[in-house]
C-alpha cells in the first residue's frame, strides 16, 4: 500500500455537490492498494498512521501523534499512486490492484483506523472527488508498505 499523508487544519471529500466525508485537525490520507496487499497490510499501515508523532507540542516540536490531539482522518482511495509513468506521456495503472481487491481493502484500511477511536470521514471509492483541504506546516508524508 501506498499512501499520501496530509496534515491538515481541515479537509473535505465531496462527489457530486454532496460532501462524503471531511475531518478537522488531522490528517488527510490518499491510499493505493497493490494488488499483493493484504488485510494485515491494511492493518499495519492504519496503526502507524495513527501513531505517527507530526503534530507539534509545547514546544512546537513534532512529538504528538493525530491521537494525542484528539484528531481525525479523511481518508480517500486513489490508484493514481501506483501510475507508472517511466514511458511514454501516458501512465500505466496495472501496478494498482484489481477493484474489488482495492474496494475491500479500502473497508479494511478504514475499519483499522476506526478501531483507535478516532473519526474516519471517507472518499466514495471510485468516484470523481473533489477534494478541498488546508495543509498544515506544509507537512506531506509518503509511506509505502513495500519499502518497510
Amino acid at each position: 500500500m501506498r499512501a499520501v499523508l496530509q496534515r491538515v487544519t481541515r479537509a473535505t471529500c465531496t462527489v457530486e455537490g454532496r460532501v462524503t466525508g471531511e475531518t478537522g485537525p488531522g490528517f488527510l490520507v490518499l491510499l493505493g492498494v497493490a494488488p499483493e496487499d493484504t488485510a494485515a497490510t491494511a492493518h499495519a499501515l492504519a496503526t502507524k498512521i495513527v501513531k505517527l508523532r507530526v503534530f507539534g507540542d509545547e514546544a512546537g516540536k513534532m512529538n504528538r501523534s493525530v491521537q494525542d490531539i484528539g484528531g481525525g482522518i479523511l481518508s480517500v482511495s486513489q490508484f493514481t499512486l501506483y501510475a507508472d509513468t517511466r514511458r511514454g506521456n501516458r501512465p500505466g495503472f496495472s501496478g494498482a490492484a484489481a477493484p474489488d481487491h482495492a474496494r475491500a481493502l479500502y473497508a479494511e484500511f478504514n475499519a483499522a483506523l476506526r478501531s483507535s477511536g478516532l473519526p474516519v470521514g471517507e472518499g466514495l471509492f471510485g468516484a470523481h472527488m473533489v477534494l478541498d483541504l488546508i495543509n498544515d506546516g506544509p507537512v506531506t508524508l509518503l509511506l509505502d508498505t513495500a519499502e518497510g
